[in-house]
């Protein structure tokens, strides 16, 4: 009877033991589970939610006082400076129609595709010459080329401006779209060389077996696999000449000629008024043909990241 209830109390305290053991372990798996919860949040969320506010909030502030009636944007004791209480279209029906600013937005398109036009042609050929030919000295080149990408534009806009009034181009649209590629064609051949080189050689041997030529090559052969990379290039080309503003400021005078950037500053400021409404809704606008672009082509932007064709 003894040895009976002694086996029943080690059987007792083994199943005790177990299931202190289960829920030791259930407790150590909630508090890792909490644990990581825990450090997800403070090193991803907590970042990505600052970052996110710090990168939306001047685009919130811009549309907040573009849709602003000038009684609440001037009197922030009795009208919260972060919210709207009477939207008005007012700002942007005197942007639209009591300035010149759809003539500015039309030549700072203009500028801008055409500029993005040139140096892509430009930078493609450089890149490929570059990358393919395999001429002596020319990774030396490549490296010359994006140092002078790295040139200030402050440094180059007197000279440029020497040769544009020379050329009879000073206060013309044709000047930007000339000037705009001296720095545009230096980062997108630097950009392209990158792209060039991910995509496989010996495709091109292949077809210089057959008896193409390299004109064909690159048509056929390079330029269809290039794609996302040239669409890469071109939203940083786009992007830049969209947002320039020394060379515009130095080289256009008449102000239905300016473009967007400077043409907000310098028509909307009127010695030291300015007009926060007009400013703000001629930079949204302003802002959107650049965000349509991107959103247009992010599928390729994003694949351009990742190369071409892997071996």
């Amino acid at each position: 009877m003894t040895d009976a209830r002694i086996n029943a109390a080690d059987d007792q305290a083994g199943v005790d033991h177990a299931l202190a053991r289960k829920v030791s372990a259930a407790a150590a798996a909630e508090r890792m589970a909490w644990d990581t919860r825990s450090r997800r949040m403070v090193t991803i969320y907590l970042p990505l939610a600052c970052f996110v506010l710090i990168l939306l909030f001047p685009f919130y502030w811009m549309t907040v006082t573009a849709f602003k009636p000038n009684a609440e944007l001037y009197n922030y004791r009795e009208n919260n400076p972060f919210w709207i209480t009477s939207p008005t279209l007012d700002h942007i029906y005197h942007l639209l129609f009591k300035t010149a600013y759809p003539t500015w937005l039309w030549t700072t398109m203009i500028v801008a595709v055409c500029s993005t036009f040139l140096s892509l042609i430009a930078s493609t050929l450089a890149a490929y010459a570059i990358q393919r030919l395999r001429f002596k000295g020319s990774q030396y080149v490549g490296l010359a080329i994006y140092l002078a990408y790295l040139v200030p534009p402050s440094i180059l806009f007197i000279p440029l401006a020497m040769m544009v009034n020379w050329l009879g181009l000073f206060d013309t649209s044709l000047a930007l779209i000339l000037v705009y590629p001296t720095f545009l064609i230096p980062f997108c051949t630097w950009l392209l060389i990158g792209y060039f080189k991910s995509i496989p050689y010996e495709l091109e041997e292949c077809a210089l077996i057959d008896g193409a030529t390299r004109v064909q090559i690159l048509r056929e052969i390079t330029l269809p696999l290039a794609v996302p990379g040239l669409i890469s290039a071109g939203i940083f080309s786009f992007t830049l000449s969209w947002n320039e503003f020394i060379y515009a400021l130095a080289f256009i005078q008449s102000s239905e000629k300016k473009t967007v950037p400077v043409a907000i500053l310098t028509e909307l400021v009127t010695g030291d008024v300015y007009q926060w409404g007009a400013l703000m809704a001629g930079s949204l606008l302003g802002s959107i043909p650049v965000a349509l672009f991107y959103s247009l082509f992010v599928d390729y932007y994003v694949s351009s990241l990742t190369g071409a064709v892997k071996e």
